[in-house]
């Protein structure tokens, strides 16, 4: 594969500056390990029920959870969310003697970033894209007793950017509050034995694999909600959770807010009473009527059912879910279904390796001009960890997509991982649009064939506090843009194959 000449010459000129921080923040944070190792550990109180925050081992998952020893009272979103997203060494908090039940912990990730050959039609220059994405987190909480408070302040910034690059509420988002909440929690309800808590505030959330629902990772900014969300426990057998919230609207620049005319609910179920047949049953509801152009406005209900087994070594594995859509967008009725199947082993050999096929499949609307609409709509979730690089990059969205695929991921030694990804990539329905990419042929005459993609992804974790990322991805594009006509607008050169690079430090105190 010969990588696009421009997105390398960008490269060259910009890599320097993701080398020279990544150097310093090693050196910062060797530094101030030292002030760790000699300040006393707190005992770690752990969440209960709950695979958003298990350890399993999945051939999408992001990483493992953080390891459970490490020093930080259970902070207040520590049931919404993975256990990565909070717990890690609090070197700032310790070097500064705070008492135990205080938190205080700082992270900052720095990503570069490039492709060429863009594709959407909001891109009319055709110019190579590279950007400099930032994001920085404050968190400051009060943990002590059943009462808890958090603040969570991010500041999600771009550089390198351009007249005609990509930007969007998904890439900045200046100085902003992400979560302002707090959490009552029982632990022995009436004397049964489980946990309940509720949330109040601003707040992010996880549910399952994190497909409808998800605090995004890769994504340089993050959503979002405001309201209330309520869990019930038994131990690690099941978990029952419900919420009602309104989602907060980004703004690049000014401070986010919500709407009254968009409102979100839900219930979600888990069981892993039987480890092969673990399984979470749930409904979404989705009221959106923010937009004054009726076609946009959103009326949903979304029924979903997973099944899985965690993968194990020497073992097969498995993981199933289906979602059902129905409802109303605009005047128009709305059915919509999204299925998803993985089949893995990992074998029971040095580095771990893990073979994994899947397949991804969510309609489209077959006919944009009848009565019915049938484009599934992903809701808040994330899709990095198993579709594409997101970013400015992430031309595949869970809707109108009918791809199979298949990734090998081996792990030579602790922190380290490395990851091949292969997937073909259709639209369910000719005719429908070609995700939120502005390209569309209502006739369906450029068929639906959108190419392949290739992709290598290195990780390595040093421990909780740094880590270091990077891949290559490698898009073989189909047919369908060799077809589309002039009026679609699509760019100067989009229907060449594109090269995606990235690399970047996350550093946390």
């Amino acid at each position: 594969m010969e990588v696009a000449g421009d997105v390398m010459d960008q490269f060259g000129r910009n890599v320097c500056v993701v080398n020279g921080l990544s150097i310093g923040v090693g050196l910062l944070l060797w530094s101030v390990t030292g002030l760790a190792e000699a300040s006393s550990e707190i005992s770690t109180h752990h969440t209960h029920a709950g695979e958003a925050n298990s350890s399993r081992l999945h051939g999408v998952q992001e990483q493992n959870d953080a390891p459970p020893q490490l020093s930080v009272l259970e902070p207040a979103d520590a049931v919404l969310i993975r256990e990565k997203e909070w717990l890690w060494n609090r070197y700032l908090k310790n070097a500064l003697h705070l008492p135990d039940w205080i938190d205080l912990g700082l992270e900052q990730r720095t990503r570069f970033e490039v492709y060429d050959h863009p594709w959407r039609s909001s891109q009319p220059l055709g110019r190579t894209d590279p950007q400099i994405q930032q994001r920085s987190r404050l968190r400051f909480g009060l943990n002590g007793g059943a009462l808890k408070l958090l603040f969570e302040g991010q500041d999600s910034r771009v550089h390198l950017t351009d007249p005609g690059d990509f930007v969007n509420a998904g890439i900045r988002n200046e100085w902003d509050i992400l979560q302002l909440l707090v959490s009552a929690t029982g632990e022995n309800l009436f004397g049964t034995g489980l946990r309940t808590d509720l949330h109040v505030g601003r707040l992010t959330m996880d549910f399952g694999r994190r497909r409808l629902i998800g605090r995004n990772d890769f994504r340089n900014t993050t959503n979002a909600f405001d309201g209330v969300h309520w869990q019930l426990v038994n131990d690690k057998d099941w978990r029952v959770r419900a919420f009602f919230v309104e989602p907060v609207l980004r703004d690049q620049t000014e401070l986010d807010e919500q709407s009254k005319q968009s409102v979100f609910w839900g219930v979600y179920g888990e069981s892993n009473r039987v480890p092969w047949l673990r399984f979470n049953l749930y409904y979404f509801g989705l009221n959106d009527q923010r937009s004054s152009t009726v076609s946009a406005q959103r009326s949903f209900s979304t029924f979903g059912l997973r099944l899985y087994e965690d993968p194990r070594k020497g073992q097969p594995d498995y993981e199933i879910e289906s979602v059902w859509q129905t409802g109303r967008r605009g005047n128009t009725d709305h059915f919509a279904h999204f299925q998803h199947i993985d089949l893995g082993y990992t074998f029971d050999l040095p580095w771990s390796p893990r073979f994994l096929i899947h397949y991804d499949y969510a309609s489209g609307d077959r006919n944009p001009n009848d009565s019915q609409d049938s484009a599934f709509d992903t809701l808040f979730g994330s899709r990095n960890f198993e579709l594409n690089r997101t970013g400015s990059f992430g031309p595949f969205f869970r809707t109108n997509i009918s791809s199979p695929g298949w990734r090998v991921i081996v792990v030579p030694d602790e922190g380290w991982t490395f990851q091949f990804k292969h997937r073909v990539w259709y639209l369910a329905n000719s005719q429908g649009a070609f995700a939120s990419n502005g390209l569309q042929d209502a006739t369906g005459g450029s068929g639906n064939y959108l190419g392949q993609d290739v992709e290598f992804r290195a990780q390595w974790n040093i421990n909780t506090n740094l880590e270091f990322d990077a891949g290559y991805v490698h898009w073989f594009k189909g047919s369908y843009f060799d077809r589309l006509p002039a009026s679609v607008g699509l760019p100067p050169g989009g229907q060449k194959d594109s090269d995606y690079f990235f690399i970047l430090t996350k550093f946390r105190l």
